[in-house]
Order: C-alpha cells, then sequence, then structure tokens
C-alpha cells in the first residue's frame, strides 16, 4: 500500500507522537488532548493553573493515555524553555506543538493600560512564537516532520465586540502561522491555524457568571447554526489538522465557526 492510499485509520493515527498543548488544563486544550490521545499520541500539558491541570492529567492518565503536566506561565519565557525541556526529557522528544493559551481580559479601549495589553500580547502571541520556535528547532534537528497548530478566533474574520488587544494578538497568531508555513514548509514542518467562535469553556461560563450571558446568547442565535461551539467540537478539527489526514494543509485558517463568517 502507498503512501497515497493509507487507510483512514492510519491516517488519522498519532501513535508514536508526542504531543504538547499549552493551556491543557481545561477547555479546548483539554478536549483536543482527550482526542489526541485517543488517536495514540503522548500527551503533555502546560498550564499555570496547577490544580486544573492535575484533575485533567488524571483524567487522561485514567483513560490510558501517556500523560505528563507541567506547571508554568507560558509567558515566561525560562519557565516556557524548562518546561519545554522537561518533556523532550520525559517523552523523549515532541512532534507536534499546540499554541492554546490565552486570555481575553474585558476592558475598553480608552481604559486600556499599557501594562494590560503587554500581558494579553505576552501571553497570547510572544509565548506562542517562543514555542513555536522551540518546537521547531527541535523538530529540524532530528530531522523529522512536524506540525505546530495556533489557536486562533473567529474575530480575525468578522469584526466583534472582544477587546482590542485580544483582537490583535490572534491577527499576529494569523501572520506567525502564515510566516511559519512559508519558513518551515521546506523542513516538513507544517503551521496551521484553527479558529473557533464562541466556545462553551469554563472562560465562557466566567464570563456568562459575570453578566455577560445576554450578549452572548445574542450573538450566537445569529449564527447559521444558532449555538455555541462545543470544545470537543473545536478538539476534532484540531485532530485533524495534527493528523496525516492534513499533510497537505499548511499556513491556512481552519475556520470553527458555526457559519459565522458568511453571516
Amino acid at each position: 500500500m502507498t503512501d497515497d492510499h493509507k487507510s483512514i485509520t492510519e491516517l488519522i493515527s498519532l501513535a508514536g507522537r508526542r504531543v504538547a498543548i499549552t493551556g491543557g488544563a481545561a477547555g479546548i486544550g483539554a478536549a483536543v488532548a482527550y482526542r489526541a490521545g485517543e488517536a495514540g499520541a503522548a500527551l503533555a500539558l502546560i498550564d499555570n493553573d496547577e490544580n486544573g491541570m492535575g484533575r485533567t492529567v488524571e483524567g487522561l492518565r485514567k483513560a490510558g493515555f501517556m500523560t505528563v503536566g507541567l506547571p508554568a506561565d507560558v509567558a515566561d519565557t525560562v519557565a516556557l524553555t524548562a518546561a519545554f525541556d522537561r518533556i523532550v526529557r520525559e517523552l523523549g522528544g515532541v512532534d507536534i506543538w499546540i499554541n492554546n493559551a490565552g486570555i481575553s481580559p474585558r476592558v475598553d479601549t480608552l481604559s486600556l493600560t499599557e501594562a494590560e495589553w503587554d500581558r494579553v500580547l505576552d501571553l497570547n502571541l510572544r509565548a506562542a512564537f517562543t514555542g513555536a520556535k522551540l518546537a521547531a528547532r527541535h523538530v529540524r534537528a532530528r530531522g523529522a516532520k512536524g506540525v505546530i497548530v495556533n489557536i486562533v478566533s473567529s474575530t480575525v474574520k468578522r469584526a466583534t465586540g472582544n477587546p482590542v488587544h485580544y483582537r490583535v494578538s490572534k491577527h499576529g497568531l494569523v501572520g506567525l502561522t502564515q510566516s511559519l508555513a512559508v519558513e518551515l514548509g521546506p523542513s516538513g514542518i507544517r503551521c496551521v491555524a484553527v479558529a473557533p467562535t464562541l466556545t462553551e469553556t469554563p472562560r465562557v461560563a466566567e464570563l456568562r457568571a459575570a453578566g455577560y450571558g445576554e450578549g452572548l446568547d445574542k450573538f450566537t442565535r445569529r449564527l447559521p447554526l444558532g449555538r455555541a461551539a462545543t470544545a470537543d467540537e473545536v478538539a476534532r478539527v484540531v485532530l485533524f489538522a495534527i493528523s496525516d489526514l492534513a499533510e497537505f494543509v499548511t499556513g491556512t485558517v481552519l475556520e470553527v465557526d458555526g457559519g459565522e463568517s458568511c453571516a
């Protein structure tokens, strides 16, 4: 059987691959971990929520997935580099790096401070660049193939009520995705952005509790599918992106938006 005629099982399998996920304690990151684990990957979760990550790691291990959890603030380059080095030691390497960690504090543009701007850009964008660079250097040094996925947002395609520093950070991630795809493609490293619309995660639950529920529901009613995404629905698209099903996909934005971009 030639490479062009792999079975669907072979194409979706991540057996023998090591997947690292930032912001893996909950929400989309945790959902991606479960799907990647089902596909056979060894998993590494990086998150500053040590308690939440511990619960997720325990669940993944109970499901039979090889998993390590590393508490770290990904915006701290020293801490992120140390976490990366530990993943390499414990799992033997990294094949797939998923930049999922991000924050979206609600603040009006004219009230936004430089410190608030820097915190979001440092975590959402600069940390993603650092993680991608660490992973790409490692994969290329091994002469292997690899994948980098950046979780962006449907806000990159439509003007929404998201805070300005959040929107700018996600647009920056699209640019990072495209640049890395061009530069790393010859080395066999793909880079893909996945852009979800509003997704039911613990962060969205916090927004609802803070009084944003009516606005969120009004937004989702405008979507052709009429509801928010689930974290697992986003995770399934990420699984596609990191598997050999997407072997010729790089530099693009995969929208998981319930039709938002055409509404």
